[in-house]
């Protein structure tokens, strides 16, 4: 049990998906402008995330490693993660309308995220059992919720602040993600040696 922890431990600190392999970027960037939908969207790709793991990795045990059809993975996976997402989106939209219509267009987007595909395919590398690969999903998410409303109470903040204009925008949004990827890369030393 203490091996899980230190899985989901490692995933969402020392190994984070957005700081750590730079892995999801886009909706980080994008959808952290506000508190509420970035915890919105960080809750529903936590979903996506341990439940598109658990996915591909039974379809990777079971369907193309027996029948040597590794190849196929990232084809199959994409499928998968498309799957899981419109599955969330309808269920999102049928309980919880309005938190639908905030996260918009980023909601079907978690589908090319590429922190979801490529936890996936670490995944599938590392050839971790069911148990290990939900922990390392969970921790990824949990670590990738974690950054969205990290930055979106930065972003909230930095807007009330008198910000230099040539640093308005995207820019102070490179330098935070900056700054706070060399905070987070201090977690690496936590790791075995």
């Amino acid at each position: 049990m203490n091996s899980y922890w230190m899985i989901i431990t490692g995933a969402a600190l020392a190994n984070n998906v957005v700081l750590g392999q730079f892995l999801g970027l886009c909706p980080v960037m994008g959808s952290s402008r506000r508190l509420d939908t970035a915890s919105g969207l960080g809750l529903a790709t936590v979903f996506v995330l341990i439940t598109a793991t658990l996915a591909t990795h039974l379809a990777d045990q079971w369907i193309l490693r027996p029948f040597h059809l590794t190849h196929l993975r990232t084809l199959v996976f994409i499928g998968l993660i498309a799957s899981v997402v419109q599955i969330s989106e309808r269920m999102m939209k049928t309980w919880s309308p309005r938190l639908f219509e905030a996260l918009g267009i980023y909601l079907p987007l978690i589908t090319t995220n590429c922190a979801v595909l490529g936890i996936a395919l670490i995944d599938a590398r590392n050839e971790s059992s069911l148990l290990e690969s939900i922990a390392f999903s969970a921790g990824s998410a949990i670590g990738f919720a974690g950054v969205l409303v990290l930055f979106s109470s930065m972003r909230e903040r930095i807007e009330l602040s008198d910000t230099p204009k040539p640093f308005k925008g995207p820019a102070i949004g490179l330098i935070t993600a900056g700054i706070a990827a060399l905070a987070f890369s201090g977690f690496s030393a936590l790791g075995p040696s």
